[in-house]
């Protein structure tokens, strides 16, 4: 049965049909996503915490029943070899640790394409995107990873769509999350579609969690210079973060927040008492600042970093914002430490 065929059981007489999620876990995968997603589908299973799986199953699933390592040293057996996939509703791919080379091996790389192909859908969690990004698995897909690490998926993945203002992402048959947290969040909206509204709520009062947050909630995080308390500002400023080459037009920036250009306009002047062109450049300004003291870069190559031609126009820019030259920054820094 496919996920869009799930009828919700609020209110019905019958009981709902049950949710079947696979995971696959890669080499130094992260625990705590794991652990979060699937104990969301354990909860909400059954009542009473009695850990049955009435509403909801799940299996690891993997090319072998080794024992595969998380990054925090934790071990977890597969219960399950590849079988068909299409008897599963999803398959949860957990990433990890991305200095690992090889975080799959290449009997999973095919399996997850043979999933692709019967249409069943794929979800990355935590650096789990970036394994399906690397099998293919992505395209015409926007991803959803860590501001931590957007990035190196846009490095590694330069032509796909990919963005971390967000907690997770469900676009068709993909879904993708920061990790973390956000997949107990994925979970239980999964739980709620294909399950009921109940079974999530039960799930979240035994995980102590208040309310599962929305896709198009904020990932927390402290924007570069500031913090704001409205999500389209916090939204714009990590987009900017992202952008600190200063490629991204102020247009498609309010598209990308929902809003026009003079929205957007209006509501930076209300909330930050700036443009978002003079915000744009303060983002820009202050990752400059940032690498001048971490790092022994030269100027241009700095310049050149947050969209200047030369190292000249960056200086006078510089010193317009903070009252002193890069060079000067970087030397009082170097005292400082």
């Amino acid at each position: 049965m496919r996920p869009g065929q799930h009828r919700p059981a609020d209110g019905a007489a019958k009981p709902a049909a049950r949710l079947k999620v696979g995971f696959v876990l890669s080499r130094s995968f992260t625990l705590s996503a794991f652990a979060l997603f699937v104990d969301t589908l354990r909860l909400a299973s059954d009542e009473q915490d009695r850990s049955g799986r009435v509403l909801a199953d799940w299996q690891v699933i993997g090319s072998t029943r080794h024992l595969i390592t998380s990054s925090c040293g934790v071990q977890v057996a597969p219960t399950s070899d590849f079988v068909d996939p299409t008897r599963f509703d999803y398959i949860a791919v957990v990433g990890g640790l991305l200095t690992v080379e090889n975080p799959v091996d290449q009997q999973t790389i095919a399996f997850l394409k043979q999933a692709d192909a019967k249409k069943v859908p794929l979800i990355g969690v935590c650096t789990g995107t970036f394994i399906l990004a690397a099998a293919g698995l992505m395209k015409r897909h926007e991803s959803c990873v860590s501001w931590l690490h957007y990035r190196e998926f846009r490095e590694r993945f330069p032509d796909l769509s990919v963005r971390s203002d967000r907690l997770f992402n469900l676009d068709r048959q993909r879904g993708s999350c920061a990790g973390g947290s956000s997949s107990a969040d994925m979970a239980a909206l999964l739980v709620r579609k294909y399950i009921s509204r109940d079974a999530e709520r039960n799930a979240l009062e035994v995980l102590q969690i208040e309310k599962a947050r929305a896709p198009a909630d904020i990932q927390p995080r402290r924007p570069l210079y500031d913090d704001y308390d409205d999500a389209r500002v916090k939204a714009a400023m990590i987009t900017m973060e992202q952008f600190v080459d200063g490629s991204m037009p102020i247009e498609k920036l309010a598209a990308m927040v929902g809003l026009s250009r003079r929205q957007l306009e209006r509501i930076f002047i209300e909330k930050t008492g700036m443009s978002p062109a003079k915000a744009y450049n303060r983002v820009r300004m202050e990752r400059a600042k940032s690498i001048l003291a971490q790092s022994k870069a030269p100027l241009i190559e700095i310049a050149l970093d947050v969209g200047f031609e030369n190292a000249s126009q960056f200086t006078r820019t510089f010193k317009r914002t903070f009252g002193q030259t890069p060079s000067q920054h970087r030397a009082a820094a170097s005292r400082a430490h």
